[in-house]
C-alpha cells in the first residue's frame, strides 16, 4: 500500500506521455499500471502550503491560506491582473516577480475544442499536457505575465479560455483549421503585441496513455465515495480514467490524503 497527499501529476512528454504520481514512498510511474486494479481510500486532508491537517477550500490550500498565499492571488487565473511589472505587490511582491516577470507564451490549444491560454514559457508543454490537449500552437511569446494576459483578453473575442473536461476525456475534438485558426489569432492580437509574434510556429502533437476512451465519464468524489476501486484504462491531462467509466481528476482534489493499494 502507498500513501500519498495528493499532488498534480508529474508528466514527461514521450510518445506516450509519462505520469508520475508522488506518494510517500517517492513515486508512481502511472503508465505501468494500465489494465490493473486500483484501490483509492480517503482519510483525510493536508493543506499544501501551511501543512496542517485542515480541510482543503481550493488549489491543495486550506481556507486561510488560500486568500493569504501569493501563490493564489487572482494574476494566477487572470493574467491581466498582474502587477509586478509596475513594482505593485498584489500579495507578495518578491514573489510575484519571480513568477510574472519571466517569458510567457500566449498559445492555442485543442482538447475538446480549440482554446485560447497563458502560460510561463518554462511550463511548456507541461501545461498542454495539464489540459489534455492533443495539439498547441504558441501565438505569442511576451516578456511578462501581464502582456500575455492583455493578449488572451483580447482572443477571448474569438476563442474560448476554457475546455469541456467531458469531451475532452471522451477524446470528442472538433476538427480544425489550424492555418485559418492561427490567421484569426494573429489578426486579433493587438498593435503593440504584433512585435511578439512568434513566426514559423509547429504545430505541437501530444499522445496521452489511453487504452480505452470513455462514452459517458462519471466523476469520482472523494467526499462522497471515499472508498474506490477500478481497473485503470488511461490517462489524459490531468485525469485518472477506469473501466467502469469513472474518471479522478488528481489536481482537483490536490491535499486529500489517499491510501492507494494496486493489484
Amino acid at each position: 500500500m502507498f500513501q500519498a497527499i495528493l499532488k498534480k501529476m508529474r508528466t514527461e512528454n514521450l510518445q506516450p506521455i509519462n505520469y508520475f504520481l508522488d506518494v510517500e514512498s517517492g513515486f508512481l510511474h502511472l503508465n505501468q499500471l494500465l489494465g490493473k486494479t486500483i484501490r483509492l481510500e480517503h482519510s483525510g486532508s493536508q493543506c499544501l502550503n501551511c501543512g496542517l491537517s485542515k480541510p482543503i477550500f481550493r488549489q491543495g490550500h486550506c481556507q486561510s491560506c488560500f486568500f493569504e498565499s501569493p501563490a493564489t492571488g487572482d494574476w494566477i487565473m487572470r493574467p491581466e491582473l498582474s502587477k509586478a511589472h509596475l513594482g505593485e505587490a498584489d500579495r507578495d511582491l518578491a514573489y510575484e516577480s519571480k513568477m510574472q516577470l519571466q517569458p510567457h507564451a500566449v498559445y492555442l490549444a485543442l482538447s475538446s475544442h480549440l482554446k485560447v491560454g497563458v502560460t510561463r514559457k518554462s511550463q511548456l508543454p507541461t501545461r498542454w499536457i495539464d489540459q489534455g490537449a492533443h495539439q498547441a500552437q504558441v501565438l505569442l511569446e511576451v516578456p511578462n505575465r501581464y502582456l500575455a494576459g492583455v493578449g488572451e483578453v483580447a482572443l477571448k473575442n474569438f476563442f474560448s479560455d476554457k475546455t469541456n473536461w467531458r469531451k475532452m476525456l471522451q477524446n470528442e475534438a472538433e476538427p480544425i483549421d489550424w492555418e485559418a485558426a492561427r490567421n484569426q489569432a494573429l489578426d486579433g492580437i493587438p498593435n503593440e503585441l504584433k512585435p511578439y509574434i512568434v513566426r514559423e510556429e509547429p504545430i505541437h502533437d501530444l499522445t496521452f496513455p489511453v487504452v480505452h476512451y470513455p462514452e459517458k465519464v462519471k466523476s469520482l468524489n472523494l467526499s462522497k465515495t471515499p472508498l474506490y476501486e477500478g481497473k485503470l484504462t488511461g490517462i489524459k491531462g490531468q485525469y485518472l480514467i477506469f473501466e467502469d467509466t469513472t474518471v479522478f481528476n488528481v489536481r482537483s482534489n490536490e491535499g486529500q490524503r489517499v491510501n492507494l493499494s494496486i493489484h
